[in-house]
């Protein structure tokens, strides 16, 4: 799975678990909405830091947002 994939996934997951809209989320992590849009559908190649502001406003660990899913091969 395409690293992009994985954490636009990770991304998703947690957003929804939070009960978060993406417009909630791109104003915690000060971003705009179709950014994040665009992280969660893996069109976005997000930096280290927007991963870092994403996670913070996620309230998890960075890490979190990098895990391959349970059985898939990493490349």
């Amino acid at each position: 799975m395409d690293i992009k994939a994985v954490v636009g996934r990770n991304v998703k997951q947690h957003r929804e678990a939070k009960g978060l809209s993406q417009e909630q989320l791109a104003f915690e992590a000060d971003l705009h909405r179709t950014y994040v849009s665009g992280v969660e559908r893996g069109v976005r190649n997000p930096t280290i830091a927007i991963v870092a502001r994403l996670a913070i406003a996620l309230g998890v660990q960075p890490a979190a947002l990098l895990e391959h899913p349970t059985g898939q091969e990493k490349r």
